[in-house]
């Protein structure tokens, strides 16, 4: 039986990250592990107000684990993202780092969407240190954490959810959550990327990547009627039944029609 996918603090070596993840992106080349990748940062100058051990903890524990771990992510995003406007990067970049930082991602899915669908306009730092405190309690992280850990995550929690759009920037009191409407060729990547790990059109459908973006089955076939609109996909639905044709072989299809469109 699997390990359980514990929680880590390692969101606190960077939250967003959007632009110096874009620069990340110029400078990165097919095949690059993370050892290149900062030795080619460090040399080009992008990075003038960062030290050389902070770009280095960039590099490893937020670009590296977000963008590397899988084989043809780093390629795939270096050729869309600037075909993208600033929302659809966004949306791109909050998936890969969630499904990296898990209790990033469940923290959106449990608490920030719950709160947006029951009409609230806002989150506090208590909202998210009850979330953390929940976890600890729950055995959800490798040991339990001390206050001050618990204190600060839960601010990163905030923080990352603010860089990415889904809440407003402030320091200090109730952030007011932002409305996110995920993009059409963010979803089809999404689709075609949870194709390519082999997961069938029920899967596929249910998957709890969509939840990120708010989105349940019946949100996720709206989703998909959009997509076959745009020729992306062909998907027929009999009842309960939904059978997904696939207009393109691969993720590096889709992504050259993605970066066209």
């Amino acid at each position: 039986m699997s390990q359980p996918c514990l929680y880590t603090t390692q969101l606190q070596a960077g939250l967003g990250l959007i632009e110096e993840t874009q620069r990340l992106f110029e400078l990165y080349e097919p095949g690059m592990r993370y050892p290149q990748l900062f030795a080619k940062a460090l040399e080009s100058g992008q990075f003038p107000l960062v030290s050389a051990r902070r770009l280095d903890n960039i590099v490893r524990e937020c670009f590296g684990p977000r963008y590397l771990r899988q084989p043809g992510v780093a390629e795939r995003l270096k050729q869309l993202l600037p075909c993208l406007d600033s929302d659809e990067r966004r949306q791109l970049l909050l998936l890969h780092t969630a499904r990296a930082n898990m209790i990033l991602a469940d923290f959106i899915r449990e608490v920030y969407w719950p709160r947006y669908t029951s009409g609230r306009d806002s989150l506090s730092r208590e909202d998210a240190l009850r979330f953390v405190e929940n976890a600890v309690r729950e055995g959800k992280t490798q040991k339990p954490w001390s206050k001050s850990t618990v204190r600060r995550v839960s601010g990163y929690l905030l923080s990352a959810c603010a860089d990415f759009g889904l809440l407003e920037s402030r320091r200090s009191g109730p952030r007011r959550l932002h409305s996110l409407r995920l993009s059409t060729r963010v979803s089809a990547y999404l689709a075609y990327d949870l194709k390519s790990q082999g997961l069938g059109d029920n899967q596929i459908l249910n998957h709890r990547d969509w939840q990120l973006f708010g989105l349940e089955r019946s949100d996720v076939k709206e989703q998909f009627k959009r997509l076959s609109l745009e020729g992306l996909l062909i998907m027929q639905t009999a009842g309960d039944v939904t059978h997904i044709s696939w207009q393109h072989k691969n993720m590096q299809e889709v992504v050259d029609v993605l970066a066209g469109y």
